[in-house]
């Protein structure tokens, strides 16, 4: 196997392989300059380095192994030097890319396979432009073992930030001790697991349910996925297990912050329920996840600084779906926060933990 230095000193300059994509689309890019001028985001006189850790790509290559093809017509934007642009207009100096799962179902040698490509061009793409793009490894966590192995060789290899994952996989909860393995060695690497939804999650378990007006399936479905997928890693001890663990959730955690208390009032209601002995109370747990910020109110944003911290929480701006174009100007303008609190969701406890230097 090729070491890091060797796969980066190989890189072609181009990123033709790789397309940036809203949540499960994909399109063709080229590698260009941005010409707008960057936003420079100061908090306090001082200026703050800004990282959205939520940001969608796709990889052509890796989804004809699926049969599945690009979607053009979907594309909000197709190429870096328009996602440049935008990240410049927005005040944004690095996105973290990951992969939306779609491959959870396929055989172990696909999916090593579509996992290499992706993989390869992830890195390939961050190389090109190191200074504005890293990104999260793919894994197939259908193969505990094997996606172990994919992680340690994205970190390794290809010099990729951590692990992107879905909230669930095939039916079954990431809290399940067949995932230990993988959580195991995300422990032990120190890197930060991304987790997004999925549509084939609670989503598709309550279709009937979601028909009609207001795409529940996204509005509700969504958030729901990951708060079960979180209230399972508490109850089920899994965060006890590997107390090192660095997860990170979309949406700024589903649902859990929001309603976190009743997970504790379950457990001195209703003892019985709490079947495996926690190290502390479910609530506590909060305080060592990580949310991004896609809450899209000051008043949300402000209850999920209360619930976790602020030193819990990163900008995410879920790009390019069209969900938010001011990320940067809700943690500004969002009341009650202190300089310090600004500067550390805006980029400084993502810089860390995904080891973005300067």
């Amino acid at each position: 196997m090729s070491t890091r230095r060797e796969f980066v000193e190989g890189t072609a300059s181009g990123v033709a392989g790789i397309a940036f994509v809203g949540c499960s689309l994909a399109a063709a890019a080229t590698p260009a300059q941005a010409q707008t001028r960057r936003r420079e985001v100061v908090v306090n006189g001082r200026r703050v380095k800004t990282v959205d850790v939520h940001a969608h790509c796709a990889v052509p290559e890796a989804m004809a192994l699926m049969g599945r093809q690009v979607q053009p017509q979907a594309l909000l934007m197709s190429r870096p030097v328009d996602r440049i642009r935008a990240m410049d207009e927005q005040g944004i100096d690095v996105e973290a890319l990951s992969i939306n799962p779609y491959w959870y179902k396929v055989d172990r040698d696909v999916a090593r396979e579509l996992i290499r490509i992706q993989n390869e061009k992830l890195a390939e793409a961050c190389a090109a432009t190191p200074d504005r793009f890293v990104a999260f490894a793919s894994v197939a966590l259908q193969h505990p073992d094997l996606a172990a192995e994919q992680l340690e060789e994205g970190v390794k290899k290809y010099g990729l930030r951590g692990a992107g994952i879905g909230g669930s996989v095939n039916g079954e909860d990431v809290s399940d001790p067949k995932f230990h393995p993988f959580w195991a060695k995300a422990e032990q690497l120190g890197v930060l697991v991304f987790m997004h939804p999925q549509a084939d999650g609670a989503a598709a378990d309550l279709r009937g349910r979601f028909k009609g007006s207001g795409g529940l399936d996204n509005t509700i479905g969504n958030p729901l996925e990951t708060t079960i997928a979180l209230s399972h890693l508490i109850f089920e001890g899994t965060l006890d297990r590997f107390p090192g663990l660095k997860i990170c959730a979309a949406h700024g955690g589903g649902y859990l912050p929001s309603y976190a208390d009743r997970s504790d009032a379950i457990c001195t209601t209703f003892p019985d329920r709490c079947t495996r002995p926690l190290a502390k109370k479910p609530t506590e747990y909060l305080r060592q996840l990580y949310f991004d910020s896609l809450v899209f109110t000051p008043e949300a944003l402000r209850h999920l600084v209360a619930v976790t911290g602020p030193g819990q929480i990163v900008m995410g701006t879920d790009y390019p779906y069209p969900w938010t174009k001011t990320s940067v100007d809700h943690i500004l303008g969002t009341p009650g926060l202190s300089d310090a609190d600004r500067a550390v969701m805006l980029g400084e406890t993502a810089a860390r933990l995904l080891g973005i230097k300067g």
